[in-house]
């Protein structure tokens, strides 16, 4: 079955710098878009970032400029560089991919920035 296990977030000064990453398993990864989406307290989850089986990118506005994605297919790892920090990118951010019609989710990673 599908499997996304994300990691690397933790507590960060406003302005800094973390790497999210997304081990996938279960599916042929190199052909499928990839999504981070976030969820801050008490507001609903967002689309924050996809990145395409061909690589092409897209962005929240919110974090254009600030966010790159990339992938490795040979890991089968995604990736959401987070640049230049901010109090609102507080968030529970979680990595997801459609497979045949069904949504599959990791179970998400504490992003926490405060000084």
């Amino acid at each position: 079955q599908v499997q996304l296990v994300e990691s690397g977030g933790g507590l960060v000064q406003p302005g800094g710098s973390l790497r999210l990453s997304c081990a996938a398993s279960g599916l042929s990864f190199r052909f499928n878009a990839m999504n981070w989406y976030r969820q801050a307290p008490g507001k609903e989850r967002e689309l924050v970032a996809t990145i395409t089986s061909s690589g092409s990118t897209n962005y929240a506005d919110s974090v254009k400029g600030r966010f790159t994605i990339s992938r490795d297919n040979v890991k089968n790892t995604v990736y959401l560089q987070m640049n230049g920090l901010k109090p609102e990118d507080t968030a529970v951010y979680y990595c997801q991919v459609g497979v045949a019609l069904h949504g599959y989710w990791g179970q998400g990673t504490q992003v926490t920035v405060s000084s």
